[in-house]
């Protein structure tokens, strides 16, 4: 390896969907690409033209399924084996519970020496019997495999290592956290987009604004944020809840029910490509999840300016000072959620004061620039100490 330290070092990275490569990763690739070669490797389709790719960027499509699927599990960790045998990498880096089993079984296999992989939550959490057994053992497997691993917060790290998923020398956070911090130029206050998205949607320009943006499914607490509205929006008629994101688990009818009396005022925008508008547009960001990685929607709010409400789980807890640039209420508790709800409402210099806070932080702590800086960090030192 001495003799070959003026060849850039060869780096692959693996996920199952193209889409968690544009919302997670490319500023890392831009950023890695001065100093690697790099291939990325997911379930490429039609969709790759969708957004930009950096020209040095080498892609491999392999078909990676996010539910089990044995058939193509297997041809996906062949065709993995192969790739890494052939091109010889140096680090192979997994994000997403699938492709990091995938490719930490195919990377120890086809002998790369260096094996990362990110933990960004775990599906286990809210599972029970059988199932969470088998996907606690997946991440039990992915962590022996690995060389090294990362968790998107400390308080992920600290769990994962609580419950014998990782050990503290084997683990690591980027900076204080997230995978890749956020673009504080693209989330950012913007008048004019405030008021683009309230008109969009028949919302006053003076009303108060609720949102949730990310996947609707049951994990992320949404019948209970339904819930919460139709207690808080009966007390302040000038409460809208906006929730911004794909229907996976086609709950629709049921948060429309959850919101009874206040229905007339909760929205379903679907999803977006423009999520730096829907979070100008908001007064409150609302993450009431049962399990999260790191609150990174937290941070995009708080970067253009909203304070949020969430939950006191780990992950969310290192994206809300509580207090400070937010409220934090136990998840599952609907009255909780409620009166937080009817504390932000109510209060204008409360909110104010909360979002300045927060944006503050968000541009110190958690930029793109911060973490991005951290990532490059950890591979120089990975592939060094791998080179001496």
């Amino acid at each position: 390896m001495n003799a070959d330290r003026h060849k850039r070092p060869r780096i692959c990275i693996v996920v199952a969907a193209p889409l968690t490569l544009k919302a997670f990763m490319l500023g890392h690739l831009q950023a890695l690409a001065g100093i690697a070669e790099v291939t990325v490797v997911a379930d490429f389709g039609p969709e790759n033209g969708a957004f930009p790719w950096p020209d040095a960027i080498t892609r491999v499509a392999i078909p990676i399924a996010r539910p089990i699927a044995p058939w193509t599990d297997l041809l996906a960790l062949l065709a993995l084996f192969r790739l890494f045998r052939q091109q010889r990498f140096d680090l192979v880096h997994s994000i997403t519970p699938k492709a990091g089993l995938l490719a930490m079984l195919a990377g120890t296999l086809a002998g790369v020496p260096l094996r990362l992989h990110t933990f960004t939550g775990q599906v286990w959490v809210t599972r029970a019997g059988v199932m969470r057994m088998l996907l606690k053992s997946a991440d039990r497997l992915i962590a022996r495999l690995a060389t090294q691993v990362l968790a998107d917060s400390p308080s992920q790290r600290e769990f994962l290592i609580a419950q014998g998923i990782v050990t503290a020398s084997k683990s690591a956070v980027l900076a204080h956290g997230s995978i890749c911090g956020v673009d504080t130029a693209r989330f950012r206050p913007d008048a004019a987009a405030r008021e683009r998205v309230r008109r969009s949607h028949g919302i006053p320009t003076d009303a108060i604004v609720f949102l949730y943006l990310g996947r609707i499914n049951r994990d992320k607490g949404l019948r209970d944020l339904a819930q919460a509205f139709a207690e808080a929006g009966t007390r302040h008629a000038d409460a809208h809840l906006l929730l911004v994101g794909p229907d996976e688990a086609d709950l629709r009818d049921a948060l429309t029910a959850a919101a009874t009396g206040c229905a007339p005022r909760l929205y379903f925008a679907g999803a977006t490509d423009r999520p730096q508008e829907y979070f100008a547009a908001a007064d409150v960001f609302c993450l009431p999840s049962y399990r999260e990685g790191f609150g990174t929607t937290i941070i995009e709010a708080a970067a253009a300016g909203v304070p949020a409400i969430g939950s006191r789980i780990y992950g969310i807890t290192d994206a809300i000072v509580e207090g400070e640039t937010g409220l934090l209420i136990d998840s599952g508790e609907v009255r909780q959620l409620a009166q937080s709800m009817r504390t932000l409402a109510g209060d204008t210099s409360l909110r104010a004061r909360m979002g300045e806070r927060a944006r503050e932080r968000a541009m110190r702590d958690f930029s793109s620039t911060v973490v991005t800086a951290a990532m490059l960090e950890y591979y120089e030192k990975l592939l060094a100490h791998h080179a001496d």
